[in-house]
């Protein structure tokens, strides 16, 4: 995994750094704002960037955007101190693949930085909540006809788990499928229904009505 840091705290880069490394991650480079962000990842195309949001010229939610336009393969993760649904909102529409706090300890940190590899979605826990307390908050509309007609029968199905909070291998335990066929599954509901990132495909299922919202208390 090659990883982008974009932070303009030198002190706290440099503590992360040094922690990715220690676990055989390699850091390419640093950017210290949003432009350089941009600069440094078409130089340097990394898998993923660890972008901060509070950053001097671009911040990270307008860097995160000029990077998913020009260069959709790389993944980028928002790892800030802001816990604003806004902000939150913003990165998800913006093309991030995950949000995570500053203050996630390690394991935790590390163990959903590796599911971003694999397609999933990274989101410190309480974020996901915020998620799914935002669309229970207003009606969900019914989908319209073309979002039911474009998804075939077991596509809807593992969207439901997608929304449900499931990974990609519990959803092939769930249904009897390769965990391969789940992400072919996931590729093809995000090309169909034109959306980016699991992220976005969880928002979209909620604000429609796609699927079935998951239960009160459930991950």
């Amino acid at each position: 995994m090659r990883v982008l840091l974009a932070d303009d705290h030198a002190l706290f880069k440099e503590g992360l750094s040094n922690l990715l490394r220690a676990r055989g991650i390699e850091v390419v480079g640093s950017a210290r704002d949003g432009f350089e962000a941009l600069e440094l990842a078409r130089q340097l195309r990394p898998d993923i960037v660890l972008m901060d949001i509070g950053m001097p010229r671009c911040n990270g939610i307008a860097a995160t955007k000029l990077i998913r336009t020009e260069l959709p393969g790389i993944r980028i993760v928002m790892l800030t101190t802001s816990a604003a649904d806004d902000d939150l909102f913003e990165a998800i529409k913006g093309g991030a693949s995950g949000y995570l706090l500053k203050s996630l300890d390690a394991d935790t940190f590390f163990g959903l930085l590796a599911g971003v590899m694999e397609g999933e979605a990274a989101l410190s826990p309480q974020l996901a909540s915020a998620i799914l307390r935002e669309f229970a908050r207003g009606k969900p509309t019914r989908p319209e006809p073309a979002d039911a007609e474009v998804l075939t029968d077991r596509q809807i199905e593992v969207l439901q788990r997608v929304v449900d909070g499931l990974t990609y291998r519990a959803i092939a335990e769930a249904l009897f499928i390769s965990e391969r066929t789940v992400k072919y599954h996931m590729r093809e509901i995000l090309q169909k229904l034109h959306l980016r990132n699991r992220s976005q495909a969880v928002a979209y299922a909620l604000r429609t009505g796609l699927v079935k919202q998951a239960e009160d208390g459930a991950s």
